[in-house]
């Protein structure tokens, strides 16, 4: 990182539904961004089988529901909308029990006066697989609403060694924002010494910019990480970059969302807070 003091810090933002608000906090913060957006987030194009989905959990099929995002649990409120189901979708969201992978998830289902009666022990499909061990879910239904349409068989292995039957819905995928050209231009903004940081929201980023790294042959991604600050949101992107190799500089103490990322990096950055 280069650490003239002549010269404002320039952090690399990969966000895309967020992008303004999170560049909006740093500038206020005396720092320059250069944004580009990897992913986006569109509706799962398996709308028969979301709208399937949501129509077997509104009847009371389902014994409990684990919420990994609440992206998703905002796309299934949309679906259901849609196909007229959102009484029934809500009062199933009441009446089922909720397991919650993280406080993003938890903080949507507020919006509906709903709490989830378990909050996972750590936001990761580990902490969630040692909150079940304390749950009698033999022989029970478990809806799991999937990150983004990746399947999770760490998830859905254990469930079924516990004689659950997993139901697993993906109301959202993601998809290439920024095309390679824009990726390739950070990368050489990177290696060139023109940013000093980089702050992941999502392990999507990091697989996005992961895969054209490997793609134009510029190394490893740890590699190109190593001289500059990265800082990650949360547990999720921190693990996704760390299987990678690359070393985590930044990540908030306990509230996983962007304000405390931004408290943190500043503070690494060696500045001030600012407004909020």
């Amino acid at each position: 990182m280069n650490s003239s003091a002549e010269r404002r810090p320039t952090v690399a933002l990969p966000e895309t539904r967020h992008l303004d608000v999170l560049a909006n906090m740093l500038e206020k913060r005396s720092v320059d961004v250069v944004r580009c957006p990897m992913i986006a987030i569109k509706d799962s194009p398996n709308h028969d089988d979301v709208i399937s989905w949501i129509e077997r959990f509104s009847r009371g099929e389902m014994d409990l529901l684990i919420v990994y995002t609440g992206e998703g649990i905002e796309r299934l409120t949309r679906f259901a909308e849609r196909a007229n189901l959102t009484d029934p979708f809500v009062a199933a969201l009441e009446s089922t029990p909720l397991l919650t992978r993280g406080p993003k998830p938890a903080r949507v289902l507020r919006r509906f006066g709903i709490r989830p009666e378990h909050p996972a022990l750590s936001p990761t499909t580990d902490g969630i697989i040692e909150t079940l061990a304390g749950l009698e879910i033999e022989g029970k239904t478990i809806g799991v609403q999937l990150y983004g349409d990746e399947p999770l068989p760490k998830l859905t292995d254990y469930l079924e060694s516990r004689g659950a039957k997993p139901d697993c819905v993906a109301p959202y995928v993601y998809a290439s924002e920024s095309d390679d050209a824009e990726i390739v231009k950070l990368i050489g903004s990177i290696a060139a010494g023109e940013i000093d940081a980089i702050a992941f929201t999502s392990k999507s980023q990091v697989d996005r910019l992961g895969q054209v790294v490997s793609k134009i042959a510029a190394g490893s991604l740890a590699e190109l990480l190593e001289p500059i600050v990265v800082a990650a949101v949360g547990p999720v992107a921190a693990a996704e970059l760390e299987e990678s190799g690359v070393v985590v500089d930044v990540i908030p103490e306990s509230d996983f969302f962007m304000k405390p990322m931004v408290t943190a990096l500043m503070s690494r950055l060696g500045r001030e807070s600012g407004p909020g």
